[in-house]
């Protein structure tokens, strides 16, 4: 044999050792067969035998919800979903709630994940673990429809790369981390139907990439910080049954693809922001069950499309706005329970509204209502 041959044959041996005592006998590293075996002990699911094929030494394309870096050989996605769309969970005719136990801080040995998604499992419970901020790869965190409780991690802002963050519908308490904001790839952000409470960072704004934050349904208190008037990418902001006080900030008429605000059943005071109003993005505004008072700015036009505008209870003054009439489109609009008075105009939106629309307003009047006298 040539020696440059004899030589290549010889560097040939040498890498395929090497990778097989990085990878196993079968190309699924041994320490990552470790960790999502020990993560995997600590959940139980009897019903539908999801971890069967958790056996055998190939965790990279034979286990389910696995999958690895086919450059790296190492795992790099674990994605176990509750919800009945499951292939597994469609065939069974089962419902959900079928999975128990908690999240192992094993699964931080996974230094190369990442997306972890273990979602609408409903009885897994316990702290998110801590180490979780410390997978630098991580892009999708998302722990939707658990038992999950304890606080997000406080380093979470750690994760440069996480692009979604998910832990809605669990019993998470604590506040918003104030590392939170430097997540400077978050997309999405949804810490909806929890227990957390404190205020919102002030710096929230610094999230320059974000597009849906939804934080509803929490204990959240403290003001809107104005910095969130500078997210040029937010589409949908919902920080709806909190307990957020203060006035609106008039930055938010000035996000340009902002189309959908929710901030009903909070309390809010001062008067709607003129900006907000004329926003040529916004289709949904719900203002509702606040303490706004003052007059309804008078400012919409043919770039306002709205197919909901609810502003009822409330303590807002003065009459409907005329330049409502002017709108390219409003679907649902309630103006009901404020102290509202004068003639309600007849043009369209009007002619298709029902007396709830404006119900229980000081005095308005005309179609739907009773006529002017």
């Amino acid at each position: 044999m040539a020696p440059h041959l004899l030589s290549f044959v010889l560097l040939l041996v040498v890498v395929v050792a090497a990778a097989a005592c990085v990878r196993g006998s079968s190309g699924c590293p041994t320490s990552d067969r470790d960790a999502l075996l020990a993560f995997r002990s600590a959940l139980s699911e009897k019903r539908l035998g999801m971890f069967s094929s958790w056996t055998g030494d190939d965790c990279c394309s034979q286990w389910y919800g696995v999958s690895c870096d086919p450059t790296t050989g190492r795992v790099a996605d674990v994605s176990l979903r509750g919800e009945s769309q499951d292939p597994i969970i469609a065939r069974s005719g089962l419902s959900r709630g079928l999975m128990y136990g908690r999240i192992s801080p094993e699964i931080c040995r996974l230094d190369r994940l990442t997306t972890l998604i273990l979602t609408d499992w409903k009885q897994i419970s316990g702290p998110v673990p801590p180490c979780i901020t410390s997978l630098p790869f991580l892009r999708i965190l998302d722990l939707v429809g658990n038992r999950l409780s304890g606080p997000v991690p406080d380093d979470i802002g750690n994760l440069s790369r996480l692009t979604v963050l998910n832990v809605a519908n669990n019993q998470i308490s604590g506040s918003i981390p104030t590392s939170l904001p430097a997540l400077s790839s978050l997309v999405h952000l949804d810490l909806s139907n929890n227990q957390i409470s404190g205020p919102i960072p002030g710096d929230f704004g610094n999230l320059r990439r974000l597009s849906r934050a939804l934080l509803s349904r929490n204990r959240i208190s403290g003001g809107i910080p104005s910095s969130v008037g500078h997210m040029a990418r937010l589409a949908d902001l919902d920080l709806a049954h909190n307990r957020i006080s203060g006035e609106i900030p008039g930055s938010l008429g000035s996000v340009p693809v902002l189309s959908s605000l929710s901030l009903d059943s909070n309390r809010l005071t001062g008067q709607i922001p003129t900006a907000l109003l004329s926003s040529r993005g916004l289709g949904i505004l719900n203002l509702s069950r606040n303490a706004m008072e003052g007059e309804i700015p008078d400012v919409f036009g043919s770039h306002s499309y709205y197919t909901a505008l609810d502003l009822s209870h409330n303590q807002l003054s003065g009459p409907v706005p005329k330049t409502l009439e002017t709108a390219a489109f409003v679907g649902h609009l309630d103006l009901s329970q404020n102290h509202l008075c004068g003639p309600i105009p007849t043009a369209s939106p009007f002619d298709h509204l029902e007396a709830a629309s404006f119900a229980n307003n000081d005095c308005l009047c005309g179609g739907p209502l009773p006529a002017c006298k």
